[in-house]
């Protein structure tokens, strides 16, 4: 028998994984929905030269504007610290509530299924309901100011929050918590020494990048009555004083890529000194305590001193970044509570206020349309987040690969790549459709491409740090083959990056669906027109309505990308 005769024999009889009809269902499924996507992007007949040709459209718009202004020196500083106040007020309430959300919301540490099934619906509720809407409630409950702002942005985060923290803590060493409980510590004990340290960095770096996202989203909040520069920018445009709404999109651009900077230095700050704190370190003084501690003095197993040495823990350069980066952390805090000027007496006295305001929302009503019509604007925003998925997706790719370490050609194409995320990451998605709209006219072609646009900074970013994460094994044994970089890329970076990307696609098709119904409220078409025009309207049981669609879409989302992760983990 020859050689090849005998390897045709052998692959014959090797034994061949088998695909469950589940695995073949979830691709099916994904299929069906790339296809969906396909369908919807062809619908929306995004045609670049066409985009070209209604450049002038652009170009009188700005020779209309003229010179762009600003607001004066001290407003412009006052608005400044208003919004990034807000912003930071909203997010860590989102973060103080998250905690006890996240801990009934994960398996291994919910009391029981239905606290669990609790803790998920709120995750999924909260981020379903969009803040606009949030903040359209508590405009009505508190009036204009800072306070509906910061309630807005707070509520809608905890969905967020409390899911990806409540994933880490399922991820968790069981092993310091069964050892805690092991020595007759309680349920506080186990949380806070057994499970909170191993999640705080994964804790601390969405809440981080979750206040990067609100502070973009904050925009949109002003056309509701946000105070802040959203609020002044809505302004400036409803009065057509274009030169002063561009001049303030243009300083909200700028804040949101410092702010990304900033957030991203004090992750890797906070986050790579608590690695090191969690390394042992082992100097001589150490080891002679531990000497001390472990030799027998005159029978006893330790000396007083020796132990208190041991268990005092030295102010090294670790402990003493991570004491400056806490309290710089609270001084930040205090600073941005100071300068919302909340008034805390409308907390005490707006509860009697709530069952007029409910009686405005419920039952929910179509208003002057019907069934169809409102149907058709929801199927037209799942179609522009489809769409704007898809290319986000084909572009992600791209460039989060050229960003991630191990694939990138060198450091300099790595360092451009990630420049090119953080500033696209920078750019609000309502102000690229505002311009966009000017260009191309009102309908799902802006919002769809200020969508694509925007996902690239989130998704790219992900995928980077995904294809950065995978075993180096594969890649090294082929790298030792001869392999070239693109056969190692093909064969051992990108079949282990599928799951993660099959799980941020749909992450961001979440966020997508959420943000395409706020696009709308600019013109950027879908469900988001009918919703600004019920909130304009007072038409609160219409609002009610529209937002039960965006649950259901939601939640139907939702399932099937915690089908899909379950599937191709």
């Amino acid at each position: 028998m020859t050689a090849t005769a005998i390897a045709t024999d052998l692959l014959a009889r090797a034994p061949r994984r088998r695909i469950s009809p589940e695995r073949v269902a979830a691709g099916l499924t994904l299929v069906v929905i790339i296809g969906i996507a396909v369908v919807a992007l062809d619908d929306l007949d995004i045609s670049i030269p066409s985009m070209v040709e209604s450049w002038s459209n652009a170009e009188r718009f700005f020779a209309r504007v003229g010179a762009i202004t600003f607001p004066e020196p001290a407003e412009l500083i006052s608005l400044t610290a208003l919004t990034l106040g807000i912003v930071i007020s909203g997010t860590v309430l989102a973060a103080v509530i998250s905690v006890p959300v996240a801990y009934l919301a994960a398996g291994n540490t919910s009391p029981g299924p239905g606290w669990r099934a609790a803790a998920r619906f709120v995750t999924v509720f909260t981020r379903a309901i969009p803040d606009v809407v949030l903040a359209m409630v508590f405009v009505l409950m508190f009036s204009l100011g800072s306070l509906p702002g910061i309630l807005a942005i707070g509520i809608h985060s905890i969905g967020m929050i409390s899911k990806l923290f409540a994933d880490a803590i399922e991820q968790i060493d069981e092993g310091p918590r069964r050892a805690i409980r092991a020595a007759g510590g309680s349920k506080l004990q186990e949380f806070t020494s057994g499970i909170l340290p191993q999640v705080l960095p994964s804790w601390v770096a969405t809440v981080l990048h979750r206040n990067d996202i609100n502070l973009r989203g904050s925009v949109v909040l002003g056309y509701v009555g946000v105070a802040g520069l959203g609020l002044e920018m809505s302004f400036a445009f409803k009065s057509l004083d274009y030169s002063l709404g561009l001049g303030i999109a243009i300083v909200m651009f700028a804040l949101c890529v410092v702010m990304e900077i900033v957030s991203s230095a004090v992750r890797t700050a906070m986050l790579g000194g608590q690695a090191a704190s969690r390394r042992p370190r082992r100097s001589r003084g150490a080891d002679a305590q531990q000497r001390d501690v472990s030799r027998p003095t005159h029978g006893a197993p330790t000396t007083v001193g020796g132990l208190e040495a041991a268990l005092r823990r030295p102010w090294d350069a670790a402990r003493v970044r991570s004491v400056a980066w806490g309290w710089g952390a609270i001084a930040v805090i205090i600073a941005a509570v100071a300068v919302c000027d909340i008034q805390w007496g409308d907390v005490l006295t707006v509860w009697a206020k709530i069952p007029a305001i409910a009686a405005q929302f419920w039952p929910p009503s179509f208003g002057s349309y019907d069934w169809t019509r409102l149907a058709g604007a929801m199927l037209e925003t799942v179609g522009i987040a489809l769409a704007a998925a898809l290319l986000t997706v084909v572009a992600s790719i791209v460039i989060g690969s050229f960003a991630a370490r191990n694939v990138a050609p060198n450091g300099g194409i790595r360092s451009g790549a990630r420049l090119l995320l953080v500033g696209i990451r920078g750019v609000p998605e309502v102000i690229l459709a505002i311009v966009l709209i000017v260009i191309t006219g009102l309908g799902p072609q802006a919002g769809t491409i200020a969508l694509a646009f925007g996902g690239v900074g989130l998704l790219g970013k992900l995928l980077a740090d995904s294809f950065e994460e995978v075993r180096r094994g594969p890649e090294r044994a082929l790298t030792a083959t001869g392999a070239t970089r693109l056969q190692v890329y093909g064969s051992a970076t990108w079949p282990q990056g599928v799951p993660a990307l099959i799980g941020h696609s749909f992450y961001l098709l979440d966020t997508n669906i959420r943000a395409a119904t706020i696009l709308g409220i600019v013109g950027g078409g879908g469900i988001g027109y009918y919703l600004l025009n019920a909130g304009q309207g007072s038409n609160y049981a219409l609002v009610t309505t529209i937002v039960l669609m965006i649950l259901v879409t939601v939640l139907i989302v939702e399932g099937v990308a915690v089908w899909m992760r379950r599937v191709f983990r």
